[in-house]
């Protein structure tokens, strides 16, 4: 994806507040660390397919509801 991770809309921090968790309690959820949700959210690390699909089922959304492309 190279530079264009930058163009990447991420409502992360959006649904996760919406559910009611912390950035700890949805990285235990999901199996990987509260830096990584950090840097999610912060635009900083694009997560790899298999961690989108982990965290939209915690979230009870799609992958998409998480990440679109503008």
């Amino acid at each position: 994806m190279g530079r264009d991770h930058v163009k990447l809309l991420n409502n992360l921090e959006a649904l996760r507040r919406k559910a009611g968790l912390t950035q700890g309690e949805l990285s235990v959820k999901a199996e990987v660390s509260r830096k990584s949700i950090n840097a999610i959210e912060n635009g900083i690390y694009v997560p790899s397919t298999v961690l989108a699909l982990k965290i939209s089922k915690t979230l009870h959304c799609t992958v998409e509801d998480l990440f679109q492309l503008p």
